[in-house]
């Protein structure tokens, strides 16, 4: 007899998903090792999230989630310009305990672009829903839309950009320097802002833009307790 997902249980195993590939990596994943380490079935995480490919979409998620929820009180704050604000996230992006998590999240991005059809939702949304949640932002302080769009690319292309040489030297003071002088960048390029009301950390661009709506399907069936 077949009854509703446990949701509960789903999010559970989403979470140790999760810190097995930030303690492992993506590449060369398997289901065997991986179902083993969560305490869970290879056929159980199958029907949970439909694929190998669908489970490492779902992950990937569930860590942007994990990440969005720690930028919460920076995201309460107003700053008076864009430079204070992602000052403040990039020190929390490259704290010691969080950038682990943020590797995984550069590694997963360059494994998608390896497997382009595979994951050409993943590609797009990544990008597109950081452009959307920085230039819809930056509009309503006063930003032509175009702009916004183009200065939320600059913030996106700043942030992955130091995160990836960061994570590849763990050279802290070179890193930070180089940081300080784009940071600077960030407030001369932005003439056509209303600074009166200052710019939020969601303006600057926080870590992880509020997710849209799921855009995977859930299985809606839970096999026989058994399975578990």
């Amino acid at each position: 007899m077949s009854r509703t997902v446990d949701e509960a249980r789903r999010i559970e195993l989403l979470d140790a998903i999760v810190n097995y590939l930030v303690k492992n990596g993506v590449a060369g994943v398997s289901l065997r090792p991986l179902a083993k380490a969560v305490d869970s079935s290879p056929r159980v995480l199958l029907y949970y999230f439909g694929s190998k490919e669908q489970l490492l979409a779902f992950a990937v998620r569930r860590l942007r989630e994990r990440q969005s929820a720690g930028f919460d009180k920076l995201r309460s704050l107003d700053y008076a310009n864009p430079s204070d604000a992602c000052r403040a996230i990039w020190q929390q992006m490259s704290a010691p305990d969080s950038i682990t998590r943020f590797q995984l999240s550069l590694e997963t991005y360059t494994h998608a672009l390896r497997s382009r059809r595979q994951f050409a939702a993943y590609l797009k949304n990544s990008v597109e829903d950081w452009l959307q949640f920085i230039s819809d932002s930056l509009i309503k302080k006063g930003a032509d839309p175009g702009e916004a769009r183009a200065y939320a690319t600059v913030v996106i292309a700043g942030f992955r950009g130091f995160l990836l040489d960061y994570c590849a030297t763990r050279d802290r003071q070179r890193v930070d320097q180089a940081v300080e002088l784009w940071l600077k960048s960030l407030n001369a390029i932005v003439p056509t802002l209303d600074h009166s009301a200052g710019v939020s950390p969601a303006v600057a661009g926080a870590s992880s833009p509020p997710l849209q709506s799921d855009r995977h399907s859930k299985p809606q069936k839970q096999e026989d307790s058994h399975a578990h």
